[in-house]
């Protein structure tokens, strides 16, 4: 696949690692549910990994976490570790397995124990800085994908065995 050119800022997810890098990030990172903002940071981490677009963690501290409700199952990442996952649960509704963390990630990724993740299209929307977030296609990626993110992106019909 060819490298497109890039603009000021932009990143190419072909250009990020497998196994996956963490990366901090101190941009303005913002989750609304049920027209509540459930979590604000600028502390966020970014999973960046190959032909994905960025991942945002959130520490914990900056969620609020009477809107998750531990949900049932659990996912195994081959770098990460074993991710549990939450339901978003509001007065008028619930968004299922809406968000997940690793409780005990491999040590690689120690940093993200006490974070969460959520994904942008389980959510009425997600924010980098004043910029609303597109989510990755497909049921199983949480990708946060902003103008700066350039793909093609895995997740859509066709990318199963990228």
């Amino acid at each position: 696949m060819q490298r497109p050119p890039l603009g000021p800022g932009q990143e190419w997810v072909w250009d990020y690692p497998r196994p996956p890098r963490l990366v901090r990030s101190e941009r303005s990172i913002r989750v609304v549910f049920a027209g509540k903002e459930i979590a604000r940071t600028l502390r966020a981490w970014r999973v960046l990994e190959t032909s994905h677009p960025p991942v945002v963690y959130i520490p914990r501290q900056d969620v609020a976490m009477d809107f998750l409700r531990p949900a049932a199952g659990d996912s195994y990442c081959e770098w990460k570790g074993r991710a549990a996952y939450y339901d978003l649960v509001a007065p008028e509704r619930v968004s299922e397995r809406a968000a997940w963390t690793y409780e005990h990630p491999n040590p690689r990724y120690a940093e993200i124990a006490d974070a969460i993740a959520f994904y942008p299209g389980r959510v009425d929307a997600a924010y980098v800085d004043d910029e609303l977030v597109q989510a990755q296609a497909g049921d199983f990626y949480g990708g946060w994908i902003t103008r700066e993110i350039i793909g093609p992106f895995k997740g859509v019909r066709g990318t199963e065995g990228w």
